[in-house]
């Protein structure tokens, strides 16, 4: 599993970083991200390009997703 810690940067860099990460992934693989903020403009972006996601919030007041390609 790859990890992204995006705390600390500000928008839209979190973003870019995750969907730049997300276009060398393969089936199966998952990626998790830490961002200060829950990122609800990805979620759009990861229907519409075949993720699966689980979002947890984190003690810190950060926010913990887990991406998973789906297979075609």
């Amino acid at each position: 599993m790859i990890i992204l810690d995006n705390r600390g940067m500000e928008p839209p860099q979190p973003m870019v970083r995750t969907l730049k990460q997300l276009e060398a992934m393969t089936v199966g693989e998952q990626l998790m991200i830490i961002n200060d903020r829950r990122p609800m403009f990805l979620y759009a972006e990861l229907d519409e390009l075949g993720f699966d996601y689980v979002t947890g919030p984190q003690q810190d007041g950060s926010f913990k997703i887990i991406i998973t390609k789906r297979g075609e």
